[in-house]
């Protein structure tokens, strides 16, 4: 009897050729989707309801059956308003890292098994077990990044769990997204062609300063030249400006400045025209919500560390709850995720203090 697999259909060409590719390989495929979001915004419509209709399109051209979950109270409460939380505490989270810890492995894993699936699959760019058996999961269940390295989605996907992970199936981990393209058109999905979507997981196409502004009242306050402590500008509220950040400011007149520093007490925003301004750059960083997929790796073993998606793997070591890196990196941010590589394989991370 084949096995029986829920995947997340988010309406996009990924998931559409999860799905085909699943059933290919002889499982009993149910598609699915996530209905986390469906507030309009102004100037900026919720896309769910079109890309709810594209994974139905998908799963009908497939033949497979097609259901909806409704997660839209829980995403409010353990993405949002942990997003919104972090930002007004002067720290810069990431919302897609929570959204698959706690609603794509997590609650549709748990909604899927009840719903008498024996695993899930999602469209992620990643890879668990070893080269030799890229789509399947196994006991060890282990999380590697995928023959993509552009499209690697490992970052995002740090805080899953070994229990999870070997409930997952994640297929596209040992395509590129080219090959997936003309896989989707090979099948002739009606999402072959589809943009990727960007912005906010579930949100749409949104940016954060448009979506906080939804949801946070701002004050105005001062720009402020940390080396000469000289009032350069006017912020529009501090909560939206982060480390490193150099667009936006809107501070004329000579160099650029960049973000170096906030204080949200005082509602001020420092800036600088030194790029090697000691609070650009940091060769240790302290972690706390510390998370392993199975064992932590040994005091001072030598390691990488990616700081942001898409960031380049630093050279590092951990001692204790701190992250030493044999560089250092620009514009480290408390809130964000150092994530935690041994070779191609992830092993954890933590949130930088």
């Amino acid at each position: 009897m084949s096995q029986k697999v829920t995947v997340g259909m988010s309406g996009g060409v990924d998931s559409s050729v999860t799905a085909a590719l699943l059933i290919e390989q002889g499982y009993d495929v149910t598609g699915v989707y996530m209905k986390n979001w469906t507030q309009d915004l102004p100037g900026m419509k919720c896309p769910w309801a079109d890309d709810m209709a594209d994974a139905k399109r998908v799963a009908v051209q497939l033949g497979i059956p097609f259901k909806v979950y409704d997660f839209q109270t829980e995403y409010r409460r353990l993405v949002v308003e942990y997003m919104i939380d972090e930002y007004s505490s002067g720290r810069t989270p990431n919302p897609d890292i929570m959204c698959n810890q706690e609603v794509k492995f997590k609650l549709f894993l748990q909604a899927a098994l009840q719903d008498g699936a024996d695993m899930i699959a999602t469209g992620h760019y990643a890879r668990i077990a070893d080269r030799s058996q890229p789509a399947e999961a196994s006991s060890a269940a282990r999380l590697y990044i995928p023959e993509d390295k552009v499209k690697d989605q490992t970052y995002f996907l740090y805080r899953v769990t070994a229990e999870a992970l070997t409930k997952t199936l994640f297929p596209l981990g040992i395509y590129k997204k080219e090959q997936v393209r003309k896989i989707a058109e090979k099948f002739g999905l009606a999402t072959a062609h589809k943009k990727d979507s960007q912005g906010i997981c579930f949100v749409g196409s949104v940016g954060i300063r448009d979506f906080l502004n939804e949801f946070v009242e701002t004050t105005p306050g001062n720009i402020v030249d940390t080396e000469t402590n000289a009032v350069v500008g006017r912020h529009d509220g501090a909560i939206f400006y982060t480390l490193g950040q150099r667009h936006g400011l809107e501070v004329g007149g000579g160099l650029p400045y960049y973000v170096v520093g906030k204080d949200m007490e005082k509602n001020e925003v420092y800036v600088s025209r030194n790029l090697n301004n000691d609070a650009m750059w940091r060769d240790f960083v302290e972690l706390t919500n510390i998370h392993w997929i199975h064992e932590a790796p040994k005091d001072g073993e030598s390691v990488a560390v990616r700081m942001r998606h898409r960031g380049k793997l630093l050279p590092a070591e951990l001692r204790g709850t701190t992250l030493v890196m044999h560089e250092a990196e620009r514009a480290t941010t408390a809130g964000q995720s150092a994530v935690v590589y041994r070779g191609d394989e992830v092993l954890g991370g933590g949130i930088v203090v």
